[in-house]
C-alpha cells in the first residue's frame, strides 16, 4: 500500500503527550510556492483532521463522544448528550462527504466511513440509540438539531451516492419524516434561516413535498440581509457570519440546489458572493491568516471558506484564484501548524490553542468541526478547477499593498473598515457593535475591541483595569468597566469615527476618532462627563514566547519619549501626545491566545475636566528594526 498522507498522527494514547503537528509532506512548491500545498495536501490535512476523531471510534455503532474541555463548553453537568454527540457526527462529515465522494471506500483508524455514516443516521431515527433524536415538538422551537439537520442536508447532496443513495425507501422516508420536522418549523431571524432552506430544498431534490412557500420566504429575507460589498447583516453584527454562514451557504446552496429550482434567486447570492471577492480578501494578510475577531472563533480556517466558490461563478473576470487559494491554504495551516491547536488528537476550543475567553456556552468539543466547511467548499471542485491549477501567489501583497504602505477598504453598507499593512504583512478591521448587556457574546472582548489585528490576537481585559485596544473606565473602588456599545458615525479624509457609550453611566461618553498610518494608529478621542473617573487605555498586547523573554524598554524618537515592548517577533510602541497623566507596561497571566505571559503598555489619567481630550500614537514594526523620525 503506498502511503502520500501528509501527516504523522498519534496512536491510540489520548493522554497528554504533546500531538504531532500536521505536516505538508513532499510541498508542490511548482504550483503553490508559498504554501506548498496542493489537493492532495488537502485532502491529506482533511484526514488528519478526521483521524483524531475516530480515534474515539472502535466499531461502525461507536458515537463520537469526546473528552469536554474545562470551563464553559457544554455539555456542562458532564453527561454526554444526544445534540453534543449530533454535532460530532454532522460536522465531521463536511471534511468526511467530499473524500467520501471521491474514495467511497474510505478508511480511517479501520472504520470504514461510509459505512461508519450512513449507520449513524440511521440510528438518529432510533429511540434506543445513544444518538436518538426525537421528532420536533408541536410547539417546539428552534433548537441546535435544526442546525446540524441543516448542516447534514449539505452533506447528503454533497455525497448522496454514498450516504443517501444505498438507503433503502423506507429508511428516507423516516429520516425526511425527522429531518423535516424541525426544517418545516421555526427558525432564528439570522443565519440560521439556511439550516431549514437547506433541509428543505434537499428533500424538495429528491422529489418530497415540502413547505415552498417557507423555503422561498426564507430564500428571500436572506437576500434582504445583503448590505453590499459582500457582507450581509447577522441581525446585528458584520463579522465572519456574513462569510461561513450567508455567503459561504448561498454561494453552496446556489450550486447544489438553487441552479436548478430557484435560479433567479441563486444568480441572486451568486452576483452577492461575486462582491465579496473585491472586499474580502483584504481582510486576511499577507501569510493568509484570519484576524481574530467575532464570536465562534473557534471554527478559525472556516472563516475562509466562501473564496473557493468563486470558482462556480460564470464570469470570473479579475478574480485571482491564486490569491484565493493562497488564502485558504494559509488559514488552515495557520492552525494545523500550530503545537496548541491539538489536544487529544482533536482541535481545542479557542483559537491557537485552547483559550477559554473566546469560548461560547453554546459550544462542545465537536463544534469546532465546523471548520470543516472550507474543506467542503474546496474538495467538492474537481482537481481540473482553476481553484485548483492556478498558480499561487500573494495578489495584492505582491504589488498593490507594498506599493502604497497601506491600503484601506471600506463598506458603506456595513460600516466595516479593512487595513492592510505592508510595513508587518497584517491585516486589521475595524467596525461597530451596539449591546448594553454581557451575554455568551455580546459585549465581550469577541466585539469590544476598538481594532482587531491578524498579527497582534486580542487579549482578555481585567475588570481591576488592565486593558488593551479599548478604554476602561473605574466605576467603583479599583474596578473598571470598558466600552461595548459603538455608534458608527462616518469614514472620511482616513479617519473613522465612532461614539462610544458607557454601559454603566450612559451620559458618560466618548467621541473616537482612529486615524491609520503605515505603520501605526494615531488615535484622538474625547471623553464626556467623565470627570472623577480614572481611565486606562491599552495598545494592542503582546505575547511573550518560551525561551524568548519580552524586552521593555523607553527610547528616545525626536522630542518623544516612547514606550516599546518587543517578543522577538514584533515591537509595539505607544507615545502619549496629549491628555495622559502616566504610562506603564502591565504584565498579564492566562489573557492571551497565544501564550501564558503576555504584556502590553497601558496609559491612565485622573479625569478632571467635562471634556477630555488623549491623543494617543500607537507604533508597531517587527522585531529587529530600529525605531527613527521617520516613524512619527
Amino acid at each position: 500500500m503506498r502511503f502520500i498522507i501528509g501527516f504523522v498522527l498519534l496512536c491510540s494514547c489520548l493522554s497528554s503527550q504533546a500531538q504531532v503537528v500536521f505536516e505538508v509532506k513532499n510541498p508542490d512548491y511548482k504550483l503553490s510556492p508559498l504554501t506548498g500545498m496542493n489537493r492532495e495536501h488537502w485532502k491529506d490535512a482533511a484526514k488528519y483532521l478526521l483521524n483524531g476523531a475516530f480515534s474515539y471510534v472502535k466499531t461502525v455503532d461507536d458515537p463520537f463522544i469526546f473528552p469536554k474541555q474545562p470551563g464553559k463548553s457544554y455539555p456542562r453537568d458532564g453527561k454526554h448528550n444526544a445534540t453534543e454527540l449530533l454535532e460530532g457526527l454532522v460536522r465531521t462529515l463536511f471534511l468526511a462527504s467530499p473524500l467520501l465522494k471521491e474514495e467511497p471506500n474510505l478508511k480511517l483508524q479501520n472504520i470504514a466511513l461510509a459505512d461508519y455514516y450512513r449507520n449513524q443516521i440511521l440510528k438518529l431515527s432510533n429511540p434506543k440509540s445513544k444518538g436518538y433524536i426525537a421528532l420536533r415538538a408541536k410547539n417546539g422551537g428552534p433548537s441546535q438539531i435544526l442546525v446540524e439537520f441543516g448542516a447534514l442536508a449539505i452533506s447528503l447532496k454533497a455525497a448522496e451516492e454514498v450516504l443517501w443513495d444505498p438507503l433503502t425507501k423506507e429508511q428516507k422516508d423516516q429520516l425526511a419524516h425527522l429531518m423535516l420536522s424541525y426544517g418545516d418549523g421555526p427558525t432564528i431571524d439570522m443565519n440560521w434561516r439556511f439550516f431549514n432552506i437547506f433541509i428543505l430544498s434537499f428533500f424538495k431534490d429528491e422529489g418530497y413535498t415540502v413547505n415552498e412557500v417557507l423555503l422561498k420566504s426564507l430564500l428571500e429575507k436572506c437576500l434582504n440581509d445583503y448590505k453590499g460589498q459582500g457582507w450581509y447583516t447577522d441581525s446585528p453584527y458584520y463579522d465572519y457570519y456574513s462569510m461561513w454562514g450567508f455567503q459561504m451557504f448561498g454561494g453552496l446552496w446556489s450550486e447544489l440546489f438553487g441552479k436548478r429550482h430557484y435560479p433567479e434567486m441563486a444568480n441572486q447570492y451568486l452576483a452577492n458572493l461575486r462582491d465579496l471577492g473585491n472586499i474580502y480578501p483584504y481582510m486576511f494578510d499577507a501569510d493568509g491568516r484570519m484576524i481574530m475577531y467575532g464570536r465562534s472563533i473557534a471554527y478559525r480556517m472556516g472563516a475562509s471558506s466562501p473564496l473557493p466558490l468563486l470558482a462556480h461563478l460564470d464570469d470570473k473576470k479579475d478574480i485571482n484564484f491564486g490569491w484565493m487559494r493562497r488564502i485558504v491554504s494559509g488559514t488552515v495551516l495557520q492552525f494545523l501548524k500550530h503545537p496548541d491547536f491539538m489536544k487529544d488528537n482533536l482541535p481545542t476550543l479557542g483559537f491557537y490553542g485552547a483559550f477559554e475567553p473566546a469560548v461560547q456556552e453554546y459550544s462542545c468539543r465537536a463544534s469546532v468541526f465546523w471548520l470543516g466547511k472550507v474543506f467542503i467548499t474546496s474538495l467538492l471542485l474537481p482537481k481540473d478547477n482553476i481553484f485548483w491549477t492556478a498558480k499561487e501567489n500573494n495578489g495584492a501583497w505582491n504589488k498593490e499593498i507594498v506599493k502604497q504602505k497601506i491600503v484601506q477598504k471600506y463598506s458603506e453598507g456595513s460600516k466595516v473598515l479593512i487595513t492592510d499593512y505592508a510595513n508587518i504583512g497584517a491585516s486589521e478591521i475595524r467596525s461597530w457593535s451596539q449591546t448594553w448587556k454581557k451575554g455568551y457574546y455580546e459585549g465581550t472582548e469577541n466585539y469590544t475591541k476598538l481594532s482587531y489585528n491578524s498579527v497582534f490576537p486580542w487579549q482578555a481585559d481585567t475588570k481591576e483595569g488592565v486593558v488593551s485596544m479599548n478604554y476602561a473606565i473605574s466605576t467603583s473602588g479599583s474596578l473598571f468597566e470598558t466600552f461595548r456599545y459603538y455608534i458608527f458615525q462616518s469614514y472620511k479624509d482616513n479617519v473613522y469615527n465612532r461614539k462610544a457609550i458607557w454601559a454603566a453611566d450612559t451620559t458618560v461618553h466618548m467621541r473616537l476618532g482612529d486615524y491609520m498610518k503605515h505603520n501605526g494608529i494615531v488615535r484622538k478621542d474625547t471623553l464626556v462627563n467623565a470627570s472623577g473617573k480614572q481611565v486606562n487605555f491599552g495598545h494592542y498586547a503582546l505575547p511573550e514566547f518560551v525561551g524568548k523573554p519580552m524586552r521593555l524598554s523607553e527610547v528616545t524618537i525626536g522630542s518623544y519619549k516612547v514606550t516599546v515592548i518587543d517578543n522577538g517577533k514584533y515591537q509595539l510602541a505607544l507615545i502619549p501626545l496629549k491628555g495622559w497623566d502616566k504610562v506603564k507596561i502591565e504584565k498579564a497571566i492566562g489573557l492571551h491566545p497565544e501564550s501564558k505571559t503576555s504584556y502590553v503598555i497601558q496609559t491612565s489619567s485622573k479625569i478632571k475636566d467635562e471634556n477630555h481630550i488623549f491623543e494617543t500614537m500607537l507604533l508597531f514594526k517587527k522585531s529587529g528594526e530600529k525605531w527613527s523620525k521617520s516613524d512619527l
